[in-house]
């Protein structure tokens, strides 16, 4: 089952970004995934699920949104080194 979510956008915005209804809703979906990925809300398969796109499509586009695959801090990186 899914949820159906409304929102308003100025036809000024859509007209600043010379985007169709389709095309920002496309581009919204993709940047809220990717920022709830990023803040370890979602995974990367519920992210993608979100986006409407593959997990590997969703992983692929998350450099455009400035967003790493990996996130590791340097105390867990040395642990995985150590532990290879």
């Amino acid at each position: 089952m899914n949820q159906r979510i409304e929102i308003d956008i100025p036809d000024e915005v859509l007209f600043s970004l010379k985007e169709s209804k389709e095309e920002f809703s496309k581009n919204l979906r993709m940047a809220a995934a990717a920022k709830l990925f990023q803040i370890k809300k979602l995974s990367s398969g519920r992210a993608a699920q979100l986006a409407g796109i593959t997990r590997l499509s969703f992983l692929q586009s998350l450099s455009k949104y400035g967003v790493p695959i990996i996130d590791l801090s340097k105390e867990e990186l040395q642990e995985d080194i150590q532990n290879a």
